[in-house]
């Protein structure tokens, strides 16, 4: 099993875990803010099941009928946990409005507070192990989840705040206004969520500081070329997908030009990970205004 498997199939453990303890939070309290806590929680175990199929789909090797891979599986599954995350909010609303409507005095809720906050702990070493073996293993879909779960911590914070203020005042309405505070940081987390995944799905560019890294390499490893142009970038899951024109002396026999490739490719992926690097070999004649001209 890979690595980024390994912390998929531990999400959903992890999930339940969290979920059930804040579902007892909630369930010996009644408080709405905790009801919100505990939904969120619902749609981390669900969509730590998406990611976890996601990455199964991405770690497929190429066939006929996918030649460049499975890798963008790992967005949908984020984009599917944005839209999860949005739809749990909207529930949330809903249920605070009700409570608005007739605002009531928690039962236990240092206790309920107590249960609640240690799922926030076990949910934040969670949510750095994800964000960080996420970026290192580039696994969009895991990066998402943990997003998604140090969300979560900040808004049980939150929670744990708002209830403590509403048991030391009595001001019961502020277990539903939370609740509302709650929502609405999760409708942006959901949105972010989308918008970040939706532009892997349009094939977005590598942030700048890595195409600069990109350009800086194709500048010093293709000695004996002259120039390397019209350069292209995408992400795709753990994969960057990177197409050039690499611009060769006439006099230069082709496997001399195969060479000067086949290092500039070494180097990229030594720097980059795993990479599909596509180099169209020109004459001089095609030469541009523009470009990255190579240090020999």
């Amino acid at each position: 099993m890979t690595p980024t498997l390994k912390l998929a199939t531990g999400s959903i453990a992890i999930g339940i875990v969290v979920l059930l303890l804040k579902a007892i939070a909630y369930w010996i309290t009644g408080s709405v803010a905790l009801f919100s806590d505990a939904l969120e929680s619902t749609v981390n175990v669900a969509t730590a099941i998406a990611a976890l199929i996601a990455i199964r789909v991405a770690a497929r090797p190429a066939d006929t009928n996918h030649p460049f891979g499975h890798h963008k599986a790992e967005f949908f599954s984020a984009v599917l946990e944005g839209v999860m995350i949005i739809v749990a909010a909207l529930i949330i609303l809903n249920e605070a409005f009700h409570a608005f409507a007739t605002p009531r005095a928690l039962n236990a809720p240092v206790e309920g507070l107590a249960i609640n906050l240690g799922a926030t702990a076990i949910n934040g070493v969670w949510a750095w192990l994800l964000i960080s073996r996420g970026r290192r293993y580039r696994s969009p879909a895991l990066v998402a989840d943990g997003r998604h779960l140090f969300t979560d911590v900040l808004t049980s914070f939150g929670v744990a705040i708002g209830i403590l203020l509403a048991y030391a005042t009595g001001v019961w309405l502020l277990d539903p206004l939370m609740a509302v505070v709650v929502a609405l940081n999760i409708l942006w987390s959901g949105s972010k969520v989308v918008k970040e995944s939706l532009s892997g799905l349009m094939d977005e560019a590598v942030p700048d500081s890595e195409l600069k890294q990109i350009r800086d390499i194709i500048a010093t490893e293709a000695g004996g070329a002259t120039q390397a142009h019209d350069l292209r970038t995408r992400h795709a899951g753990a994969i960057t997908f990177i197409d050039f024109h690499l611009v060769v002396p006439g006099e230069i026999s082709v496997f001399e030009a195969h060479e000067i490739c086949d290092r500039v490719e070494a180097r990229l992926r030594a720097e980059l990970g795993e990479a599909q690097i596509t180099i169209h070999v020109e004459p001089e004649h095609k030469l541009k205004s523009t470009g990255i001209f190579i240090v020999d």
